[in-house]
């Protein structure tokens, strides 16, 4: 695994060393990347070598297979990465990576582990995160394992299920009258506080933040190396993307930019169309992609029950917007009406319970087919960022669905025995 040569400004190409915990570039507020020396690596790293995996742990089978090009650290793993690529049934060229097999049941996985990972590298004791929901359950889990204090912010109508995690996993969590933004600002100021009151160091929350560290960037770009690495080291003609903060998209270009560097790929090899979709409900990078705006606007009055996407102005959207325009790609959005209505089609046609935030993926990849943009041999790579079972109330309610009988009845004791045991 490679030394970290610095972290560098996503804006200004300031450079900062990696050696002590970093938040944000001190002149301009840009996001930071993870930067190696590749003059090293390309001497050292090397793609789909099975050997380097002999007598190893499972983890080596998920994303920090790609350990070569990741932080020189020991991980706090749960099994995250290699997640299955799946062949549509009605689409040749489709290809669904279902990103709802990680722990936690989302992509979020990803990106925590490898921020969690570096928090106990370097010491810390509390991280805090602002969440439109996934995010926290996948920290409370990896905080958990690491053995770290979890501060969960959440907007109090995030699906029920990540409300539970947060409690399970033993997280100090606070509910938020509010969105994302609402609950950035409460761990901002909490956090400020502590600074201005002398609470030591130690006991200073630290910002886990989309963007505000450099290292959940890292474990997202891990999905671009597998997908191409699926993909028998090749790109595919477009890869669909659910973008709410858009780390992962961000995450994946960083990962075509390093394996170009390695010779992994072809340097000058046509990269994917990227394709950023959102809800018609918080659009702010299609609203932003539509006026040629290099930047977006907060959007006013955000409101979609797919809640990984209610992301009114995402950190990195002027990142986000300049990747989708070089790639020649498109932000998309798609009404809830919509996103429902493709999440009820790929389960009875394809088997599988899309996310609402997959299904703003579907419902945009059913737009462009129909619209001739796109073929249905084109090769596509479309992200299903979570299992479908962790949004059931959600999806329950934008069905107007209710449990028969009025909710569940437990039994006050169980008798013992059945098929085993006579009773």
């Amino acid at each position: 695994m490679p030394q970290i040569a610095c972290l560098e400004c996503s804006r200004c190409q300031n450079r900062l060393s990696a050696d002590t915990p970093q938040t944000l570039c001190p002149i301009d507020a840009g996001a930071l990347y993870v930067r190696y020396n590749m003059d090293e690596l390309r001497a050292t790293a090397r793609r789909d070598n099975p050997a380097r995996y002999a007598g190893q742990s499972t983890a080596s089978l998920g994303m920090w297979r790609y350990r070569d090009v990741l932080p020189d650290v020991a991980p706090v793993t749960l099994g995250e990465g290699w997640t299955p690529m799946l062949q549509s049934r009605r689409y040749p060229g489709l290809l669904i990576k279902e990103e709802g097999a990680n722990p936690t049941g989302t992509f979020k996985a990803r990106g925590l582990a490898l921020a969690v990972t570096m928090a106990r590298h370097y010491g810390l004791r509390h991280l805090a995160v602002p969440s439109a929901g996934n995010a926290a359950g996948a920290l409370a889990a990896y905080a958990a394992a690491a053995g770290i204090a979890a501060h969960l912010f959440m907007p109090q109508d995030v699906p029920f299920a990540n409300y539970l995690e947060g409690i399970v996993y033993g997280a100090d969590v606070t509910m938020v009258d509010g969105l994302i933004s609402d609950c950035a600002r409460l761990v901002g100021e909490q956090i400020r506080q502590q600074k201005a009151s002398g609470t030591p160091a130690a006991e200073t929350w630290f910002d886990i933040s989309t963007l505000k560290e450099p290292f959940r960037v890292e474990g997202k770009k891990t999905m671009g190396y597998e997908l191409v690495e699926q993909l028998g080291w090749q790109y595919p003609d477009a890869v669909f993307y659910p973008t709410g903060g858009g780390v992962g998209l961000i995450g994946m270009w960083k990962a075509f930019d390093e394996m170009e560097e390695l010779g992994w790929i072809e340097r000058g090899a046509k990269r994917p169309k990227m394709y950023a979709l959102q809800s018609a409900g918080c659009a702010p990078i299609a609203k932003a992609f539509d006026a040629h705006q290099p930047a977006s606007e907060f959007f006013q009055g955000a409101d979609t029950f797919a809640s990984g996407l209610r992301v009114p102005k995402p950190y990195g959207d002027s990142i986000i917007l300049d990747i989708v325009a070089r790639s020649g790609g498109r932000a998309i959005a798609s009404t809830d009406e919509v996103i429902l209505a493709s999440i009820l089609d790929w389960a009875k046609h394809e088997g599988l319970f899309l996310s609402p935030e997959g299904a703003a993926a579907t419902a945009a990849y059913d737009q462009l087919l129909a619209s001739g943009e796109l073929k249905p041999t084109d090769k596509v790579v479309l992200f299903n960022t979570g299992a479908g079972l962790k949004y059931t109330d959600m999806t329950a309610d934008a069905m107007h669905l209710k449990r028969p009988g009025g909710g569940p009845k437990l039994p006050t004791s169980l008798p013992v025995g059945g098929i085993i045991t006579p009773i």
